[in-house]
């Protein structure tokens, strides 16, 4: 039976939620899966770091007491993540700190290592894929490796995977979707008769927003996961800067109003659309849509994306596109895929 071993680079919701599946789900994946999950790295800001060849006991790792860090049980008070990622004995590293929509960093630097040192990577960070992308996956290819990042768009939803796989033969002339959950959801709180600000001050008391809600409500999240599916399934090499962005305050609640009246409901759509010349536009800005439209019906905190084709028409996808067990899945699905490659090495 083979046996993948994992190092976790952040130990937040998703990395910790992924944990917890492998240790309480890890004999059923492996008769259902044909292969074993073992934990053998584990870095935090909070908790430090911890590597342990022969498989972390992830009942004390999932259960620490307040107060205590990885220092206490062998490990490090400090995360040192170039030092574990290059000399851990993991296969696959799986990377799930925070976004940095400027450069990227810290992880884009954390999969670099990772793949350098012949590790194969799955990440949920929509920044090393949208502004590194390319460079990574020519690195992962140089070094025999695979880099996944399925969870980088509509979290567990496997939209970029299927798109690849499940439309082969088909040409993807465009894509146009709702890809933040928070954005959709204050506007449909708006369309219930809230200003915008009450509905981002709701949408943050249910844990939906963020304290600074500014990388949903203007676009930003959005604009990241534009640029990734439009490199990815349309070929565009464009740059964020490629991506035009326009945010929910442009929106007034008139507008909203005056949508309503006219059978017409407002949504944040990010798409992009191969022109004649091969080039492609993309964007992110609020659009009132008629209510046939395939997207207008997109409620709370789902996604959706409706691809263009040429044999196909329109073809829309939807799913959830937040959550911390979604988001684990999707880590779990790249798991899978670098799997059925048989592109990284393994422990018997």
């Amino acid at each position: 039976m083979t046996t993948y071993d994992l190092a976790l680079i952040g130990f937040g919701g998703v990395n910790r939620t992924l944990a917890e599946i492998v240790h309480d789900r890890g004999e059923a994946l492996r008769a259902e899966l044909g292969f074993s999950l073992r934990i053998v790295a584990i870095t935090d800001l909070r908790l430090g770091s911890l590597m342990k060849a022969e498989g972390i006991d992830l009942a004390m790792a999932l259960h620490l007491g307040h107060g205590e860090t990885f220092a206490d049980h062998g490990g490090s008070k400090d995360t040192n993540n170039e030092s574990v990622i290059r000399n851990c004995t993991a296969d696959i590293v799986c990377e799930a700190t925070f976004t940095n929509p400027e450069d990227g960093e810290p992880a884009v630097s954390h999969v670099r290592w990772a793949l350098e040192s012949g590790k194969s990577v799955c990440t949920t960070n929509k920044g090393p894929v949208a502004l590194r992308g390319p460079e990574l996956e020519k690195l992962a290819e140089e070094n025999g490796v695979r880099f996944e990042f399925e969870g980088a768009v509509m979290s567990g939803t496997p939209v970029i995977r299927l798109a690849k796989q499940m439309f082969a033969g088909l040409a993807i002339n465009g894509f146009e979707g709702i890809l933040n959950g928070t954005s959709n959801y204050v506007l449909g709180r708006m369309e219930a008769g809230l200003d915008l600000a009450s509905a981002i001050s709701e949408a943050q008391e249910l844990g939906y927003a963020e304290a600074n809600p500014s990388a949903d409500i203007e676009g930003y999240d959005v604009q990241l996961k534009v640029l990734i599916l439009a490199n990815e399934l349309l070929g565009a090499g464009i740059t964020l800067q490629d991506v035009s962005r326009e945010g929910l305050s442009s929106v007034s609640s008139a507008d909203i109003e005056k949508a309503s009246a006219q059978g017409m409901r407002w949504k944040l759509i990010g798409s992009a659309r191969k022109k004649s010349d091969g080039t492609v536009t993309a964007s992110v800005k609020p659009v009132a849509l008629p209510m046939d439209h395939g997207l207008a019906g997109i409620s709370g905190a789902t996604n959706a994306v409706s691809f263009g084709t040429d044999l196909l028409g329109p073809v829309t996808v939807s799913g959830p596109g937040a959550g911390r067990v979604e988001t684990a899945y999707a880590l779990l699905s790249d798991i899978i895929a670098i799997h059925a490659a048989k592109k990284v090495p393994s422990h018997a």
